[in-house]
C-alpha cells in the first residue's frame, strides 16, 4: 500500500506542476488562506445488496481556489463502486476525467475552476455511488488530495481532509416479490397477480417509460386502489370504483428510475392485502464514454491496450462491443479495471469501432485509430536457385531467436502454399523440402516471422527459382532419341522395301493378266486352227472313204487314212498339253 501511495504522489505532483502552470498564466492571484476536502455523508447504514451514494465537497470560505485533485480509496471485500458522476460539479474543466478502479479500491478526480475561481463552503466535485458486497466497517477515505489558491501561483491551501465510516450490516428485509401471497384478513380479495407486457422482468432495466400493467380481479370485488411511487412498501391511495384490471402509465411521463406499481382490491369484506411491482426505466444514453490507447512502450507489440472511461449513473454500463477493422465485434464486460486488450493484430493502421451499452439497451458509440508496427524480416541467406522436382531441398535464414518463420512459395499464378519452421536460440532457422517440388515450373519465395508476442514482420522481397524435370526423365529421353534415331531408318528402309515389292506385285499382276489373256487368244486360234486341220483331213479321209465304196483302195491308200488319223490324234493332243503347261506356269 505504501508503494502504490509513493506511486500516486509522484503522479499528484506532476499533475499539480500542470495545474500550476495553467493557473500561473489564465487565472488571477488572490490570497493564501485555508481549505478542506471532505465527503457527505460522512457516516450510515447500509445493508448488503443495496447502493448508496456519497457528495465530495471542497471547502474554501476565505480564498478562492480555482483547481481539486484527490484519491478515495475504499474496501474492494465490503463495497464496489458503481459509478462516478461529475453531473452539477463545480468543476469547468478536468485535466482527466473522473474514473475508479475496483480491483485497486480507489476512485480518481483532478479538475479546475476557471477564474474568478470558487469560494464557499460546500462546492460539488463529484458523486460516488456503491454497492455493498459484505457485512462489516467501511472507510472510504482520502488517499492523497490538493486545493490549489487562484493566486496566480498555484498554492496548496489544503489543510484537511475528512473522511467517511459506513457501517455494513446484512440484509434482514427480503427482496419484493411478484408472487401473490395470500392476506391473513378472512374474507377479503387476496392478493392480485400483477403483470406487464411492456416491463415484464422485474430484475431488468426498459428503455420505455410507457409502462403498463394489468391483474386479476376476483369475483365480488367492488373496488381497486392503486399508487405508482419510488417506494417499494408503500400503501396505495387512488380508487378506482368500479374496478378496473389494468392501467396505462403511459401519460405520467415517468422520469428514469426504479419505481414500484402498487394495487390493492376490496370486496364487501374489506380491503385485502397490497401487491408490489416493481419496474426499472432508463430511457437515455450513458453520460458519456471515451475511448484512448495507453502508450506502448514498443510500437511492434501486436497487443494494443485501451483505457475505456464510461459513466451510466441510472441501469449502469452492462458490456461493451469492440470491432476491430472488418472483423467480428466483439462482446467484453469490464473487470474492474477499465482496460481493453486487443488480441495480436498484423503490423499496419487499425480503427477500433467501439460501443458502450448500459442495462437497458442505451449505447454510446466511439473509435480510435491506430498502429501496430512490424517486427524486423526475416533473412534468407541459403536457398537454391535451381532444383528438379522431388528433389530435397533447404532453405536456410536467420531472424529472432524462438520465433516462428513461414515459407512462402508460388508456382506462376497458382495457389500460394507455405511451411513453417521454429528458429533456435541464435535465430538460426532452416525449412525442409524433405519431398521436393512436385511440378516444374517458375516459382517465386517470401518468408515471413512471428515472435513470441504474436508480432508479425512484413513479408522479405520475393525470390524467383525454377524447378526443372528430374534428370531421370531426361536420361530416358535420350536414351529414346537413341533409339527413334536407329529404329526410324528400319521401319522407313522396311516400308520402302514393302513399297517396291508391293509395286513388283503389281506390275506382275498387270503382266501375268496380259499373259493369260494372250494364252487364251492363242488356244482360242489354235482351237480354231485345229478345228481348220481337223476338217480338212476329216474332208481328205471323207473323201478316200467314198473312193473306197466305188472301188477298192490301194494299200497305200488305207495306210494314208490310218497315217493321218493317228497323225491328227497326236497333234491335238501335244496342243493341248502345250496350252496346259503355259496356264500352270501364269497361274
Amino acid at each position: 500500500m505504501a508503494q502504490k501511495n509513493i506511486i500516486i504522489e509522484k503522479t499528484y505532483f506532476l499533475r499539480a506542476a500542470i495545474l500550476f502552470v495553467f493557473v500561473f498564466l489564465f487565472l488571477i492571484p488572490g490570497v493564501v488562506q485555508a481549505a478542506a476536502l471532505y465527503i457527505s455523508p460522512s457516516s450510515g447504514s447500509h445493508s448488503v445488496g443495496s447502493t448508496f451514494s456519497i457528495n465530495v465537497y471542497v471547502s474554501s470560505n476565505d480564498q478562492a481556489m480555482n483547481a481539486a485533485s484527490g484519491v478515495l480509496s475504499f474496501p474492494q471485500d465490503k463495497l464496489e463502486m458503481t459509478s462516478i458522476s461529475k453531473s452539477a460539479s463545480i468543476m469547468s474543466l478536468w485535466v482527466e476525467d473522473p474514473s475508479f478502479s475496483n480491483i485497486l479500491g480507489t476512485a480518481t478526480f483532478e479538475g479546475i475552476v476557471l477564474n474568478p475561481g470558487f469560494t464557499g463552503a460546500a462546492g460539488k466535485i463529484v458523486s460516488v455511488s456503491f454497492r455493498v458486497k459484505a457485512a462489516g466497517s467501511a472507510s472510504i477515505a482520502f488517499s492523497t488530495g490538493s486545493v490549489l489558491a487562484n493566486d496566480g501561483l498555484g498554492t496548496n491551501i489544503l489543510t484537511s481532509l475528512s473522511n467517511a465510516q459506513f457501517t455494513l450490516v446484512a440484509s434482514t428485509t427480503p427482496t419484493p416479490t411478484p408472487t401473490p401471497q395470500q392476506t391473513t384478513r378472512v374474507g377479503v380479495p387476496s392478493l392480485p397477480q400483477i403483470t406487464s407486457l411492456t416491463h415484464p422482468d422485474q430484475e431488468k432495466w426498459y428503455q420505455s417509460n410507457e409502462a403498463k400493467f394489468s391483474w386479476n380481479l376476483p369475483a365480488g370485488v367492488n373496488g381497486v386502489r392503486l399508487l405508482v411511487g419510488e417506494f417499494a412498501q408503500s400503501i396505495p391511495t387512488i380508487v378506482y370504483i368500479p374496478s378496473i384490471d389494468s392501467r396505462d402509465l403511459s401519460g405520467l411521463n415517468l422520469e428514469d428510475g426504479v419505481w414500484y406499481f402498487h394495487v390493492q382490491l376490496r370486496n364487501l369484506n374489506g380491503w385485502g392485502g397490497v401487491a408490489h411491482y416493481k419496474f426499472q426505466i432508463d430511457s437515455t444514453r450513458p453520460e458519456y464514454f471515451n475511448l484512448s490507447e495507453e502508450e506502448r512502450e514498443d510500437a511492434t507489440d501486436p497487443n494494443a491496450v485501451f483505457l475505456v472511461k464510461s459513466a451510466d449513473s441510472t441501469s449502469g454500463i452492462d458490456y461493451y462491443e469492440f470491432q476491430i477493422d472488418d472483423t467480428e465485434a466483439e462482446i467484453w464486460r469490464d473487470d474492474g479495471s477499465n482496460l481493453y486488450k486487443t488480441s495480436p493484430l498484423a503490423p499496419g493502421s487499425h480503427l477500433l469501432i467501439a460501443k458502450a451499452t448500459d442495462k437497458a439497451g442505451n449505447y454510446l458509440v466511439d473509435s480510435a485509430e491506430f498502429i501496430v508496427e512490424a517486427i524486423k524480416a526475416p533473412t534468407l541467406i541459403d536457398y537454391p536457385r535451381v532444383v528438379e522436382t522431388g528433389e530435397y531441398f533447404l532453405v536456410k535464414g536467420t531472424s529472432y531467436s524462438d520465433s516462428e518463420v513461414t515459407i512462402f512459395f508460388q508456382r506462376e499464378n497458382e495457389k500460394v502454399q507455405n511451411k513453417t519452421a521454429i528458429s533456435d536460440e541464435n535465430g538460426i532457422f532452416a525449412v525442409n523440402f524433405e519431398k521436393g517440388l512436385t511440378q516444374s515450373g517458375a516459382y517465386k519465395m517470401w518468408a515471413e516471422v512471428t515472435d513470441w508476442r504474436g508480432a508479425k514482420s512484413l513479408p522479405t522481397e520475393k525470390i524467383s527459382f525454377a524447378v526443372e524435370r528430374s534428370s531421370a526423365f531426361i536420361k530416358l529421353g535420350s536414351w529414346a532419341t537413341k533409339v527413334l534415331s536407329i529404329v526410324i531408318p528400319i521401319i522407313a528402309l522396311v516400308l520402302l522395301l514393302i513399297g517396291i515389292l508391293w509395286y513388283a506385285w503389281y506390275r506382275f499382276t498387270i503382266w501375268r493378266g496380259r499373259i493369260r489373256k494372250e494364252v487364251k487368244e492363242a488356244e482360242k486360234a489354235l482351237h480354231k486352227s485345229i478345228a481348220i486341220l481337223k476338217k480338212d483331213l476329216a474332208e481328205q479321209i471323207r473323201m478316200l472313204k467314198h473312193a473306197k465304196s466305188k472301188r477298192k483302195l490301194t494299200k497305200e491308200e488305207e495306210k494314208i487314212i490310218r497315217r493321218l488319223k493317228k497323225k491328227l490324234d497326236i497333234i491335238e493332243k501335244f496342243v493341248k498339253k502345250e496350252i496346259q503347261d503355259i496356264k500352270r506356269e501364269v497361274d
